[in-house]
């Protein structure tokens, strides 16, 4: 008998883990908001000049998977077009899109612990594609 060298197929394909990234996103969204809603948070939102609006469930889960799919896209393009560069400069980029995202909660009139839930679920999509978007470098 020889000793043949076994190779195992790779899981952790990049386009995986860029789903389980964007589907992690939007399901922490989804939970931070439920688990508010259990506690009674007022999702009850008025920006100015605008009428009220109740931020629900649907609106959560859209706009996660908008801004999760829009991350992707943009690392995509930057390691089409850059590839060297893509990993420094997109997560740089995930971090000043992610703190511009709590501008319009300084801007809007709601109750504490809405503001509170609704800034939880701008940082749970930030950190589910920092972590699981770009591709990892491997020591050789």
């Amino acid at each position: 008998m020889s000793a043949a060298a076994v190779t195992t197929p790779t899981t952790d394909s990049p386009l995986r883990r860029r789903a389980l990234g964007v589907a992690i996103a939007v399901l922490a969204c989804l939970a931070i908001w439920a688990i508010g809603a259990l506690a009674g948070v007022d999702f009850t939102v008025e920006s100015p000049g605008q009428p009220a609006t109740v931020i629900g469930a649907g609106a959560i889960g859209v706009v996660a998977l908008g801004a999760s799919l829009l991350g992707w896209a943009s690392l995509a393009l930057l390691e089409r077009f850059a590839a060297r560069f893509a990993r420094p400069v997109w997560i740089s980029l995930a971090v000043v899109v992610t703190l511009l995202s709590f501008l319009p909660l300084l801007g809007t009139e709601a109750t504490a612990g809405a503001k509170l839930t609704l800034g939880a679920t701008h940082l749970a999509v930030a950190v589910a594609l920092i972590a699981l978007l770009p591709t990892h470098r491997r020591s050789e």
